[in-house]
């Protein structure tokens, strides 16, 4: 059972009991109307309170059954609620925590809805690209009016019951004396009382939409919405399906809600969004680390370097509350790591997104020093310093000397080998890889780098820390580059080709951002500093030499062009100005380089552009994913999702791979192979079986 069925002197009480959120699946719907005909059925029963179990109303739809034919199995949520909506007994919602999704739909179909301030009220379908599909686009119009109900679904965010409080959507919103679910409970109980006897059953189907001159309204939020959703088709399908609430029946607008809904789940989009959904979720799941394994105290964090990497990582620490010790070798660079935090928190000051008292608070959680001694009690430690082994090397060295027994020794290498880092202390298994993605603060991806001695208890308290600091903890297992720079090599690799044989910047970047990257490869590396690429790249030159790269990126930088830092990159930038200006001279050094390496250039249509980069990333993806490097295709998606600026309704590379037919990826890489540097696209083997057998990376 997944709901209980107690009876409280005439009133009886459906008790939604699924944890963590009482999500409404098979179970608990079979048991909320197997517990609404008792009472029908019960001559002693006057009226019918649902309330929630534990930490919330119910948010929705049970996500373990989301995708499966469970979700539309009878009793469907639909026929839940028209239970509800049909009884001839007084229904009442009672509301605390969270309210969401098909759980508020459920309220809407009760005759009378009662909550405790600080609900959390919201219909969030939009955001996995999909409509309320229980009723919610015509029922919530009818309570809290048209335009507050076009807001709340095409935004798809929470708003408090207390700010509903003097809508029709509550009937009353319980204030002082009411704290917890058992005191929501008496209140609901005393409110059952009162309208017991109350005829003819108020029903929210029976309201009209009120709202003059919609026609004009309507148009207008169109419009707008159009213009803000992008490539997503979800928020103006939501806007055209609560219109029906005003132009069409009751029963008419269910059944175009109901349309809608299977149209917007059948789209790319929202496969896309759902995948991305569970790929979340999934990325904190690590089959060897139990959820129950015990994790480490972090109330004091060391970061070591106050550079760009370094001040960032420390904002995420301070953000959450965490002291950090910044420690720097100059005194000089130290002071400027420091003010470069307090400028950045400043500007968000300024823009209204930081209080004065939330400012000082977070400014007041960083001291600096310039001794190892002085961070010897943190809980963990994030080293930042020069991609350089010989520089890790040293610090780890002096890591290992000072800090206390139990201390986490977290390297932000985005490429270097974590295993070789650890053997630099005598305390392998404290050390694992934290690769934070710039700038730090704002960026949600965080790659972490799991060791072979790295214990389990150090890896649970990593994802559990990336949690509080807001991030995506993606596992990956120890290579060069790791998962995500691992595959970035070879899409930069097919960008500087692509240059050599015809393109230019701003045509290869307009194509891949037209395909939905949040920008190009070449704006890309303007952005993340040209000169960091350059410097990996000669590591490579020598540690793998059979490699062979395009020479046009060591050409940029030999002009001294690093990319925006220094005004100048693959474009020109202006001070206060982040647009990228195209170059004639750097355009006119690709053209000559290629005369100089005998490339007759040709036109490049954007078709290739696109396959030849999202295909390089898919194919070292699934070698990635053989190895074992990444647990999971969905994790790849993930940190290209959050990490990489891959477009969110592509769904990831492995996932857009899959939409397209491995089969068809494949039959493009081996056209590419007949081109220049052909051995570039030799076919991951994985990709090669799935292929063969007809599936995906994410069957």
């Amino acid at each position: 059972m997944s709901a209980d069925y107690v009876v409280n002197g005439s009133v009886a009480v459906i008790t939604l009991n699924n944890p963590p959120v009482n999500g409404l699946g098979l179970a608990t719907r079979t048991a909320a109307v197997e517990g609404l005909r008792r009472a029908q059925a019960d001559a002693a029963v006057t009226a019918i309170v649902i309330v929630g179990a534990g930490k919330a109303f119910s948010g929705g739809a049970d996500i373990k059954e989301f995708n499966s034919p469970k979700a539309l199995a009878e009793p469907s949520l639909h026929t839940l609620i028209r239970v509800v909506e049909e009884s001839h007994k007084p229904t009442i919602a009672a509301i605390h925590s969270v309210c969401m999704g098909g759980g508020l739909e459920l309220a809407l179909g009760c005759n009378y809805r009662v909550a405790l301030r600080g609900a959390q009220i919201a219909l969030p379908e939009v955001k996995l690209g999909l409509l309320p599909g229980a009723g919610g686009t015509q029922r919530l119009p009818r309570l809290v009016g048209l335009e507050m109900a076009i807001n709340m679904i095409v935004s798809g965010t929470p708003v408090l019951s207390e700010n509903l409080a003097k809508t029709a959507l509550f009937d009353d919103v319980f204030d002082e004396g009411a704290q917890s679910s058992a005191d929501l409970l008496a209140c609901a109980l005393t409110f059952a009382g009162k309208v017991a006897a109350i005829r003819p059953l108020p029903k929210v189907r029976e309201r009209k939409v009120d709202y003059p001159n919609h026609e004009a309204f309507l148009q207008f939020t169109r419009n707008t919405v159009k213009a803000m959703s992008g490539p997503f088709p979800a928020p103006l399908e939501c806007v055209d399906t609560v219109a029906a609430s005003v132009t069409r029946t009751f029963d008419d607008g269910l059944k175009f809600e109901r349309e809608r809904f299977f149209h917007l789940i059948q789209t790319p989009e929202s496969k896309s969004l759902r995948h991305a959904f569970f790929a979340e979720r999934l990325a904190s799941k690590v089959p060897d680390v139990p959820a129950d394994t015990p994790t480490r105290a972090i109330r004091q964090a060391a970061i070591i370097g106050a550079g760009t990497m370094g001040g960032g990582i420390a904002m995420n620490f301070v953000n959450a509350g965490i002291p950090v010790v910044l420690l720097e070798t100059q005194q000089e660079a130290l002071d400027k790591g420091i003010a470069t935090i307090r400028k950045n928190y400043e500007n968000t000051m300024k823009k209204g997104k930081l209080t004065q008292e939330k400012f000082d608070q977070r400014i007041g959680l960083i001291r600096g020093t310039l001794s190892y001694d002085d961070i010897a009690q943190a809980d963990i430690v994030v080293e930042a310093v020069f991609e350089d082994m010989n520089v890790k090397e040293t610090v780890f060295r002096q890591l290992d000397a000072v800090m206390k027994p139990g201390a986490i020794l977290a390297s932000n290498t985005s490429t270097l080998d974590v295993d070789q880092i650890a053997g630099f202390t005598s305390r392998p298994q404290d050390v694992v890889g934290t690769h934070f993605f710039s700038p730090a603060n704002v960026m949600k991806l965080l790659e972490i780098v799991r060791g072979k001695a790295t214990s389990k208890d150090v890896l649970a308290t990593t994802l559990a820390l990336s949690k509080k600091l807001k991030k995506t903890g993606v596992v990956s297992g120890v290579c060069d580059g790791f998962i995500g720079n691992r595959m970035i090599e070879q899409y930069s690799r097919q960008a500087g080709f692509l240059l050599e044989e015809g393109c230019l910047p701003e045509q290869v970047d307009a194509a891949v951002e037209k395909f939905g990257f949040a920008m190009g490869p070449f704006r890309m590396g303007d952005l993340a500093g040209n000169d960091i690429g350059w410097y990996i790249r000669k590591r490579r030159y020598l540690e793998r030499p059979e490699i062979v790269y395009s020479k046009t990126a060591d050409l940029l930088c030999e002009m001294g062009r690093f990319g925006q830092k220094t005004g100048a990159g693959w474009y020109d930038y202006k001070p206060g100005d982040r647009k990228a200006y195209a170059n004639p001279a750097v355009n006119q050094m690709i053209v000559e380089h290629s005369a100089n390496i005998g490339v007759e250039r040709r036109t490049v249509s954007d078709q290739e552009i696109v396959e030849r980069l999202v295909y390089s990333l898919v194919n070292e993806g699934a070698r990635i994913l053989d190895e074992g490097i990444a647990m999971r295709a969905s994790d790849i998606d993930m940190v290209y999702l959050t990490g990489y600026g891959f477009p969110l309704f592509r769904g990831g590379p492995m996932f857009y791979a899959d939409t397209v037919g491995l089969f068809n990826v494949l039959m493009a890489m081996e056209k590419y192979a007949k081109g220049r540097h052909g051995d570039a696209w030799a076919p991951a083997p994985l990709l090669v079986r799935l292929a063969a057998e007809g599936k995906g990376f994410n069957s």
